[in-house]
């Protein structure tokens, strides 16, 4: 999902990228047998547009303390003034969101309320970054430094020897659109703030957060502000408050912010759980932590900056969903109301148009029984709040995006086993979902188009039509929308059928062949339709109307259910397989892949999504693409075109294609690096291609996964031996291009022999992924 502002994309990255497939020689001398923290940088992401951010945080946590700098969704590489480290942010999302309580050390008098005006300038030769800490060098003399619990935040500040040593707390300005804020020094240690605001791409409904920050030693002086006001000596004030200390000797302040969505009293109970700990031994421990998390996954080969690009996307995948409930397991539900979680922890924060293609099959993968609670959660906010999300931030919806990802997202965690004792639950919420459309009063819009989607077989376009809440409207996105219904349709009708509902499966799976009703013939591609039936909008299909950005031409390649049927819309095979070409530009692919993917498939803005008729690396619609020759008989080409797409990822600033997404991006690159990809997501079928790496070594949770370790080998591979000679399960020849996660489960070793040319492996009818019916 993206948001609205454009920038030009930075090439700085091309020299770093043209080392991630380096040969095999020349990565043989680096192991990753240290610490792998150390291979991951924080700031990847952070210039162009990649909205990621460098700050403290530990895996899923509820706080990312992390510094603003000015840009809409906290940090941009690019700016060079602070306005305060903030407890909330979402990676890589496109708007504007988070950013609750700024907080910033300066010194001497205290005449400024307005961030904008009191920020410290800093320079990047004196900031750095790791999993779970943060450190910077502001100008004004002071050292800051972070880190992160699940549900603090805490602050080492180093100021020179003054009597005036400040730390403001601006409860007023985040980076969404506050409502109301209020400040309250409750003693000579502790300020307690209560922030409720409102925004994202557009406006949602209001939310709280509620902060108690503890510090280390008393304050020699404090006051609040209102507006520009400042009132020194005031315990209470409705915008911000600072305190002081005197650091003459002693030049060293922390301090432990805990946050809680709940009340004051869960930011309290979380302060009591998770504070009390010094600052060094809080950071030691979330570098465990990450340490912990990353070390499930060990590569051996791979350039340096491979390696380091690797590890950072696997950093990122792992920093959303969030806790959302407070260490007593209250948390606030979407009914606004407390509910207490009981034997599971509750998560929050759902881009799930994004995450239903990728990271939720990683965390499935490789965080199953965090991956079991968000199902759980995602099941909890329809029986809380009367209906499934779309795109949830902390309580509240906020309609972003269209069609209808929590369906894929819940019955990818079904095939995935992560739904045992409450299957039917999720159904239930599932199928509500899938037949039905939110009552008026409900602030989500669920499957906005159904009524006539239902009754016609294709959700219309319909220009202009007024947003009936807030968020988007699926009326805007007709073609794109009927896509992604039919998609939810196909994947419901296997878990309908898993649990034994066949009326149910029968009747979804006749919907997931909705698909065929926006193809029009007459130019062979999808076409919005009006609510008439006519085909609208303009016949060329790098032009058209009604899809959620992209283009009928990288909207094409979504059909995961059914790709024989739509390349029989499309003219067989052999004309699929020329689309395809032409779409990734393939002849010039081969001539000069990385070039081909900046300057072809990239064009120069993050958020071009609209007026191309090729692939488009930075945005989620077509990141199934790729694996499409997979199903054409082709499946050389996908690891041709996924290999040069990875070259876009590097261990720069710039080295993100497009918005995150909290983790989306990140678990593409991970997951094509390894060569295992959800090819139809939403059910459980892992494409396979080349991996990068000569070996991958998955340490798997056995409650899910009874093989407990998975190693996939490629020995050689490289960017001149790339192409898959065969393939061998445990021993075994493996002639599909696909595995089941039946399969996987039991499997020890998955070993792809490489060489410089196409062979015949994968090429027969039989190989493709199934159709499913």
């Amino acid at each position: 999902m993206r948001g609205t502002r454009r920038t030009r994309l930075c090439m700085a990255g091309v020299m770093a990228a043209s080392a991630l497939l380096a040969a095999p020689a020349a990565r043989a001398a680096e192991r990753t047998d240290g610490h792998l923290t150390d291979l991951v940088n924080p700031f990847i992401g952070s210039q162009n547009e990649g909205n990621t951010f460098p700050g403290a945080a530990v895996p899923f946590g509820m706080v990312q303390l992390s510094p603003d700098t000015g840009h809409s969704t906290g940090y941009d590489y690019t700016q060079n003034r602070i306005r305060g480290f903030s407890l909330v942010h979402l990676s890589g999302v496109g708007c504007r969101i988070g950013g609750d309580l700024p907080v910033l050390p300066t010194t001497g008098d205290v005449t400024q309320t307005d961030h904008a005006q009191y920020a410290a300038a800093y320079a990047h030769d004196d900031e750095e970054a790791s999993p779970g800490y943060y450190r910077v060098g502001l100008a004004s003399g002071i050292r800051a430094e972070l880190t992160a619990t699940a549900r603090t935040g805490v602050q080492r500040y180093t100021f020179p020897a003054t009597d005036k040593a400040n730390v403001l707390l601006n409860a007023a300005q985040s980076l969404h659109k506050a409502v109301s804020s209020a400040v309250e020094i409750l003693d000579d240690r502790t300020v307690r703030t209560e922030i409720t605001g409102h925004g994202f791409c557009r406006d949602t409904g209001p939310y709280t957060v509620y902060t108690i920050t503890r510090f280390s030693r008393p304050f020699t002086a404090y006051g609040t502000w209102d507006g520009r006001t400042i009132s020194p000596g005031a315990r209470s004030g409705p915008d911000g408050a600072y305190v002081r200390f005197d650091t003459t000797r002693d030049r060293t302040v922390e301090a432990t912010t805990a946050l809680s969505y709940v009340d004051s009293r869960g930011a309290a109970t979380n302060l009591r759980a998770e504070g009390g700990r010094s600052f060094d031994a809080v950071r030691h421990r979330a570098r465990e932590e990450w340490e912990r998390r990353l070390a499930g996954v060990r590569v051996r080969g791979g350039s340096p900056a491979l390696r380091r690009t690797f590890y950072s996307s696997l950093y990122r995948s792992y920093l959303a969903p969030n806790v959302g409930s407070d260490a007593d397991g209250r948390y606030f539900g979407w009914d606004r109301r407390i509910h207490r979680a009981r034997g599971f922890t509750y998560y929050q924060n759902w881009s799930l148009w994004d995450t239903y293609r990728t990271q939720a099959q990683l965390l499935a993968l490789l965080a199953p029984r965090e991956a079991r609670d968000m199902a759980r959660s995602v099941v909890a906010v329809d029986e809380d709040g009367g209906w499934l999300p779309k795109w949830g931030y902390g309580p509240v919806e906020t309609n972003i995006m269209s069609g209808d990802p929590v369906t894929p997202f819940l019955t990818t965690a079904y095939r995935m086993g992560l739904l045992k004792g409450f299957e039917e639950r999720a159904y239930r919420a599932l199928r509500k979902n899938a037949d039905g459309v939110p009552p008026a009063e409900y602030p989500g819009v669920g499957r906005e188009a159904n009524a006539e989607y239902l009754a016609n077989g294709f959700a219309p376009y319909v220009k202009g039509r007024p947003y009936a809440k807030m968020g988007d409207s699926d009326y805007h996105h007709g073609a794109s929308v009927t896509l992604e219904y039919a998609l939810a349709d196909a994947m419901l009708a296997q878990m309908a059928r898993g649990l034994g509902h066949h009326e149910d499966a029968a009747r979804y799976a006749a919907r997931s062949r909705n698909y065929r009703n926006v193809f029009d013939p007459a130019i062979g591609f999808f076409r919005a339709r009006d609510g008439s039936g006519a085909f609208t909008g303009s016949a060329d299909p790098a032009r058209g109307i009604g899809f959620h950005e992209g283009t009928a031409w990288q909207y094409q390649w979504l059909v995961p259910q059914d790709v024989p049927g739509m390349v029989g819309l499309i003219g067989g095979k052999r004309a699929a397989n020329d689309r395809l070409d032409t779409f990734f530009a393939y002849d010039r692919l081969l001539a000069d892949p990385e070039r081909t993917a900046r300057e072809v498939w990239v064009h120069g803005d993050p958020y071009a999504y609209y007026n191309a008729a090729v692939y488009n690396p930075m945005n989620e619609p077509d990141l199934i693409a790729p694996y499409t020759y997979l199903s054409t008989g082709q499946p050389w080409k996908t690891t041709d075109v996924v290999h040069a797409a990875l070259t876009l990822f590097t261990d720069s600033p710039t080295g993100m294609t497009g918005n995150d997404d909290l983790g989306t991006m990140s678990a593409w690159n991970v997951l094509s690096s390894i060569g295992l990809f959800p090819v139809q997501p939403g059910y459980d079928t892992w494409g396979l291609t080349t991996p990068v790496f000569d070996r991958v070594d998955l340490t798997l949770d056995r409650g899910y996964w009874p093989s407990g370790r998975l190693t996939v080998t490629a020995p050689g591979t490289s960017a001149t031996d790339r192409y898959v000679q065969a393939v061998r399960t445990d021993g075994t020849p493996h002639t599909r291009t696909y595995l089941t996660t039946r399969a996987l489960r039991s499997l020890r070793s998955l070993a792809f022999t490489v060489g410089p040319r196409p062979s015949e492996w994968g090429t027969s009818r039989e190989a493709a992924p199934p159709v499913l019916r």
